[in-house]
């Protein structure tokens, strides 16, 4: 039996997405665990893993965030084949090798299936490399990883008895994923991704507390500096002012790529909204009104007809705008 948990703030979010993914994923005995937040990600996640130890017959845990939403109807057929192997313990869709710290995007990333929706500026999505399958990159591969982006887990019973999230960390809200990683293979196990299907429903912010999130990069560097190789390590002496530079350069480096989403999407919905209009009735209906007003010159007085055309101008602005 494969179980299913959530740690809910929101439950208008979680029934939108996590819930609605975990019901198309989840099979007949299924058993869904699904709470209000106890605190930090750290305590409400050891929480259900402990509910889930007591569970007889269970072959994994899948942890997914409330705004995760499972597309996948193969998904625990694909968990099963994942953790067939005794020594993985822990597997995801998004995994990166080459990874030193929390910000794991600085490493090589080599398998994403999913997708990032978000709703601002009109809504969009942004698929990953590897969330369709017809063209994938000759780097992409599923297989062992440093570390996996923990809005989705899928945890061994291995995992669910042996390592908890570290409370210690829980003043912050970022960085449990790659710790439990680190946990786990310092345990011995693997770290694997597999083809699960997922979509994250999340804002264009990638980082959403910047101070928060320092702050985490520095406290995990600090508790694993030695005990991997290259992890929380950057060459020469530690220095506080070192770590917290790094930590401030990765999180400038994930508000850049927001950004870029950001003014991408501004011009999807620039272009969405151009073609909802030209593509109207009213618009071919007035086209020898623009037709008029481009050969007699100056804008009419009439106050209609002036909204018209200024309204017209400002969409052959935008589309000029567009087209560079």
């Amino acid at each position: 039996m494969i179980a299913f948990g959530s740690s809910i703030t929101e439950p208008e979010t979680y029934e939108r997405c996590a819930q609605k993914g975990i019901e198309l994923a989840a099979e007949p005995d299924s058993e869904i665990l699904a709470y209000g937040a106890a605190g930090s990600i750290f305590r409400s996640y050891n929480l259900l893993l402990d509910q889930a130890a007591k569970l007889e017959g269970l072959e994994a845990l899948v942890l997914v965030h409330q705004d995760a939403e499972i597309v996948d109807p193969d998904f625990c057929a694909k968990a099963r084949q994942a953790l067939a192997d005794p020594e993985i313990g822990l597997v995801g869709c998004v995994g990166a090798v080459g990874v030193r710290s929390i910000a794991w995007w600085e490493g090589s990333v080599t398998w994403a299936s999913f997708a990032h929706r978000f709703s601002e500026l009109g809504g969009g999505e942004y698929p990953a490399f590897t969330f369709a399958g017809s063209i994938r990159p000759a780097y992409a591969q599923m297989g062992e990883v440093d570390t996996i982006d923990g809005f989705v887990m899928c945890l061994a019973p291995w995992a669910i008895q042996n390592i908890r999230f570290d409370e210690g960390l829980q003043e912050t809200i970022h960085g449990y994923d790659f710790d439990y990683c680190l946990q786990v293979r310092e345990a011995g196990r693997k770290v694997v991704t597999t083809d699960f299907q997922v979509v994250h429903h999340h804002s264009l912010d990638l980082i959403g507390d910047p101070d928060a999130w320092v702050e985490a990069h520095m406290k995990v560097a600090d508790k694993w500096d030695g005990r991997f190789a290259e992890v929380g390590w950057e060459g020469g002496d530690w220095k506080q002012r070192a770590r917290r530079a790094e930590a401030m350069a990765a999180a400038a480096h994930a508000k850049t790529v927001s950004t870029q989403m950001k003014a991408e999407a501004r011009m999807v919905g620039l272009e969405r909204a151009l073609d909802e209009v030209t593509s109207t009735l009213s618009w071919r209906v007035t086209r020898p009104i623009r037709w008029l007003r481009k050969r007699l010159g100056p804008a009419p007085t009439e106050p209609g007809l002036a909204r018209i055309t200024r309204f017209t101008g400002q969409l052959e602005t935008d589309q000029r705008d567009a087209d560079r």
